[in-house]
C-alpha cells in the first residue's frame, strides 16, 4: 500500500500565479507545498493595473503585498498609430492608480503570505520528475539549488503547473503549447538621473520594426524595452552601441531617457515576450496558471493580472474538484478561454490602429487576415 500523500498540492513556481493558487488552496484548508525554482528571466520591472488591487484584496494580502516599496503609476503615454502622443490617465479610474513595481519585492511578499496562510514554502526548489502513481496520486522529486531546500521526494494528490511559458509539468503530461507570435524583448535598466522626474506615467512608442516601452521604477532605475521580432534586423539592437542608436533615434522616448545617461550602456538582455497557450489547461492531475496556461503580448499590460487572476482561479477550481465537483477544472478551463477570446480580439484592434508602415514585416504579420471571398471558396459557385 502507498504512504499517504504528504501534500493536497504542489505548486510549481513561486511567481504571482503559483502564489495567488497557493493562497487560495491554503485558506480553503489545503495542504500545499509551493516551490519556487527561481531559475526564470530575471524580472527587473512590471505594471500592474489598477484592476489588480481587487484580486489582490480577494487574496487577503492586499496591503502586505501593496503597501510600500512600490511606484504609483498614474496614467500612461503612447505614440501609437502616429507621432503624436497621447494620454491617458487614471484619475477616475474606480480603482485608483496602478503601480511601477519592484518585482522582486512584488514576489517575496507574496510568497511570504502564502507561507503566512500556511502553505509551506521551498525557496530555490525546483519540481522534478513527476510521476503519476498507479493509486492517481504523483510522486515528485524536489531538487534545492544553494541556499534552498535539500533534495527529497514527496508525494501529493494534484499538481499546479504555474512554471511559466514553458508549462513544464502539463507539456510532459501530455499538453500542447501553441505560440502565436515570436515577439522578444531587447532590455537594459539605465541608471537614475541625477534630476528625478515627477512623471511615473508608462510610455508605448511604435517604430517600423516594434515598439518601445519604457517606465521608471520604484528604484529610480528607467527600465527601456524594444520589442521586435528576433529574425529581423532590428534585434540586432542587442548590442549597446545599436541599441543606443535606435534609442536616441525615438521621437518621445529618448526625451524621458536622456537625463538617465546614455553614454555608457550596459549590454542588452533578451526575454521571450511571445504569445503562447496550451491546448488544454488541466488533465490528469494537473492544472496549468499564469504564462503556462495562456501567456499574452505584454502590449496589454496584462501579465501580472492574468497570473494572479489565473492563479487564483486554478486554485479555487482545484480546491472544488478535490471536493467532488466535477465541472470545476471545465468551468476554469472556460475562464482561461473567455480571458485568452478578449486578449485576441484587443491584440487585433490595437495593431490595426497602426498603419503607417504596413509594408515592415513587423507590422505586416499582426495585420488581420482578409476575411476570404466567398466567390473565391472552393466548391462555391456564382448565383
Amino acid at each position: 500500500m502507498s504512504p499517504a500523500p504528504a501534500y493536497d498540492t504542489v505548486v510549481a513556481g513561486g511567481g504571482p500565479a503559483g502564489c495567488a493558487a497557493a493562497l487560495a488552496l491554503a485558506r480553503a484548508g489545503r495542504t500545499v507545498l509551493l516551490a519556487d525554482a527561481g531559475t526564470g528571466p530575471h524580472k527587473v520591472g512590471e505594471a500592474l493595473v489598477p484592476v489588480g488591487r481587487l484580486l489582490l484584496a480577494d487574496l487577503g494580502v492586499e496591503r502586505a503585498v501593496l503597501g510600500s516599496g512600490h511606484r504609483p503609476c498614474h496614467g500612461n503615454l503612447s505614440a501609437w498609430g502616429s507621432a503624436d502622443l497621447h494620454a491617458v490617465d487614471f484619475l477616475h479610474d474606480p480603482y485608483g492608480h496602478g503601480w511601477h513595481l519592484d518585482r522582486p519585492l512584488f514576489d517575496r511578499r507574496l510568497r511570504a503570505a502564502a507561507r503566512a496562510a500556511g502553505a509551506e514554502v521551498a525557496e530555490h526548489t525546483a519540481v522534478r520528475r513527476p510521476a503519476r502513481q498507479p493509486d492517481g496520486t504523483w510522486r515528485l522529486a524536489l531538487r534545492g539549488r544553494s541556499g534552498g531546500t535539500a533534495d527529497r521526494t514527496v508525494r501529493c494528490r494534484w499538481v499546479v503547473d504555474a512554471t511559466g511559458r514553458g508549462a513544464a509539468i502539463a507539456v510532459r503530461s501530455g499538453a500542447r503549447r501553441h505560440t502565436g507570435d515570436r515577439l522578444t524583448a531587447v532590455h537594459l535598466l539605465l541608471d537614475p538621473a541625477r534630476q528625478p522626474t515627477p512623471d511615473g506615467r508608462s510610455l508605448v512608442e511604435s517604430d517600423e520594426d516594434g515598439w518601445w516601452y519604457t517606465a521608471l521604477l520604484p528604484s529610480g532605475h528607467r527600465l527601456v524595452a524594444y520589442f521586435t521580432d528576433p529574425d529581423l534586423p532590428a534585434a540586432a539592437a542587442r548590442d549597446a552601441g545599436r541599441f543606443r542608436d535606435r534609442l536616441l533615434a525615438t521621437r518621445h522616448l529618448s526625451r524621458l531617457a536622456r537625463p538617465h545617461g546614455l553614454t555608457v550602456l550596459p549590454p542588452p538582455r533578451r526575454a521571450a515576450a511571445h504569445r503562447a497557450h496550451l491546448d488544454r489547461v488541466h488533465g490528469d492531475g494537473w492544472t496549468a496558471a499564469g504564462d503556462a496556461a495562456a501567456a499574452f503580448d505584454p502590449l496589454s499590460s496584462q501579465g501580472i493580472l492574468t497570473a494572479l487572476y489565473t492563479g487564483l482561479s486554478a486554485g479555487e477550481a482545484v480546491d472544488a474538484h478535490l471536493r467532488g465537483d466535477r465541472t470545476a477544472l471545465g468551468d476554469y478551463a472556460a475562464k482561461v478561454a473567455t480571458a485568452r477570446a478578449a486578449h485576441r480580439h484587443d491584440h487585433r484592434v490595437v495593431h490595426a490602429q497602426e498603419t503607417r508602415w504596413p509594408d515592415r514585416p513587423f507590422w505586416a504579420r499582426r495585420q488581420p487576415s482578409p476575411l476570404p471571398n466567398p466567390l473565391h471558396t472552393k466548391g462555391s459557385s456564382a448565383p
